[in-house]
């Protein structure tokens, strides 16, 4: 991220190391954990290397992962 600031918990971000979305559900040492936005398996993200999803970024990957699970399901 840039600067010093550290996205919160429940925050909404782009790891770019990973090219994954999620939301930050805590931390642990220097990591924060983040989960996607549909929910599974966290990963270890490195603050530097995060930044915060726009408003329209987030609606297109919650589209995204919604539009995934309805081909799941069908």
């Amino acid at each position: 991220m840039t600067g010093n600031a550290v996205p919160g918990v429940g925050a909404a971000v782009h790891d770019t190391v990973r090219d994954r979305v999620g939301r930050v559900m805590g931390h642990e040492g220097p990591y924060l954990q983040v989960r996607p936005l549909g929910g599974g398996v966290e990963w270890d993200a490195d603050p530097g290397h995060l930044r915060p999803l726009s408003q329209d970024e987030l609606l297109s990957a919650l589209v995204a992962e919604a539009n995934a699970r309805s081909r799941k399901a069908g």
